[in-house]
């Protein structure tokens, strides 16, 4: 695969950018506030130039992380964040009023201390508000030169098709791998045709398909995943078994599993972006090495037929995270 670039709102960016919420949440142990600064630096020393945050990771502590590196090096990188899952006295809630993004947006771009904002996501769907109505306020944050693009996060075709029409959506964000493949069903092809990037987040399966998951017992109990259905141990059993089968083939391939991951999900389309997350400088530096690997259409194809939503064990979310996506299911 050659280094090509892929575009969002008709910017030239590096098909691999870099998801940055585990840095702040989600994955332990959390790497320490100079680690993090460190690995943000080298993944755009390297190549990286999308790098994805959101309001939500760490409640604010994400932002402000890149924010210290954003003061040099603005200019180097295209910024996405998020907005739409707000936290009242510590009750999580999906929120996209208008005067709620306004808010959010003015937020982010005080504490990543930069101003303006490449591209902004609604987080989740807020079914309360009408999708047409929280785009508009987008939109017209988009005028005062505040954001550069509206993306949408993990909702269906008929939302992308909607939203498109008050005002062009320049990406849909949505969880995407071989074990997770609900975007197929219409979301990867209405992004095509409507000329709307996707980026898939956890494209390497949450590391279970980076050679990063060494069992349920092994997760902290902070961990997201050890809630996740795919990840506990009435489900894992079987999974590892596919998971062995699809790291077989990534060495005869000479490649890592996570490059075998990654190659597979830029595969499905050029309008497709991935943002692997990881907290580790190796990883990130194996991880946009994909884009260097020649890797098979046959492995490529072997692979989808090991790692797919049929054969894994397990829904991708538990079942209180179900209710708050927008996204199709199989």
């Amino acid at each position: 695969m050659n280094r090509q670039t892929r575009t969002i709102n008709g910017k030239q960016l590096c098909p691999i950018g870099l998801g940055c919420m585990s840095l702040s949440q989600a994955y332990y142990p959390l790497p320490s506030e100079s680690e993090g600064e460190a690995l943000l630096h080298r993944a755009i020393d390297i190549g990286y130039n999308h790098l994805d945050s959101a309001r939500l990771y760490g409640l604010g502590h994400n932002e402000d992380l890149l924010s210290r590196v954003l003061k040099t090096r603005r200019s180097e990188v295209f910024i996405a964040s998020k907005c739409g899952i707000e936290f009242d006295d510590g009750n999580r809630r999906i929120d996209c009023q208008p005067e709620t993004i306004r808010r959010a947006v003015e937020t982010s771009l005080s504490t990543m201390k930069v101003d303006y904002i490449d591209l902004y996501y609604l987080h989740r769907r807020d079914r309360s508000t009408p999708i047409e109505e929280s785009v508009g306020e987008l939109a017209r944050l988009i005028d005062e030169g505040k954001i550069g693009a509206i993306g949408l996060s993990e909702m269906s075709a008929d939302t992308l098709t909607a939203a498109h029409k008050e005002h062009p959506i320049a990406a849909m964000q949505s969880e995407y791998s071989l074990w997770t493949r609900n975007p197929e069903i219409a979301v990867l092809e209405t992004c095509k045709t409507l000329n709307v990037a996707f980026v898939a987040f956890s494209p390497v399966a949450r590391g279970a398909l980076a050679a990063g998951v060494q069992g349920p017992s092994k997760l902290d109990s902070k961990d997201l995943r050890a809630k996740h259905p795919r990840f506990l141990e009435s489900n894992w059993a079987k999974n590892q078994r596919l998971i062995s089968e699809f790291e077989a083939i990534a060495s005869r391939e000479g490649v890592t599993p996570a490059q075998l991951s990654l190659a597979w999900v830029l595969a499905q389309g050029d309008h497709v972006h991935a943002i692997p997350g990881t907290t580790s400088i190796n990883h990130l530096e194996e991880n946009i090495k994909t884009l260097d690997q020649e890797i098979s259409e046959a492995a490529l194809r072997e692979a989808s037929e090991v790692i797919n939503h049929a054969s894994i064990a397990g829904h991708r979310y538990p079942e209180a995270m179900r209710n708050t996506i927008d996204t199709e299911e199989f």
